[in-house]
């Protein structure tokens, strides 16, 4: 029996809303680097709470940013990797430029 569990499944259903297409792992190492983050927040707003000398604060925002960067790349790569190349195969074009805007959105 082949396992399919870390086999990304269709993105792109004709007729339904878009959905996304993860791996249970993938989808469990995304969730648990957002709870990560959410509890970098929750340090961030502590540190503001306690009048943290705003060096501190900033570097910790920073560390943040970078912890969100690598969620993005994440989602990125993997749907890189698979929406965009099955949507190409099916002549659906359109998916480049959505992907430079998002692309363009990331970078700001």
């Amino acid at each position: 029996m082949v396992d399919h569990a870390n086999e990304p499944e269709s993105c792109h259903v004709p007729g339904t809303d878009r959905k996304s297409h993860h791996s249970e792992t993938t989808k469990k190492n995304l969730v648990t680097r957002l709870n990560r983050i959410e509890g970098q927040i929750r340090g961030v707003k502590g540190l503001i709470d306690k009048d943290t000398y705003c060096d501190d604060v900033l570097t910790q925002i920073a560390a943040v940013q970078s912890a969100l960067n690598s969620v993005s790349k994440i989602l990125l790569e993997g749907h890189m990797k698979s929406c965009l190349v099955e949507r190409i195969q099916d002549g659906d074009l359109e998916v480049i430029d959505e992907v430079l805007v998002t692309v363009k959105r990331l970078m700001k």
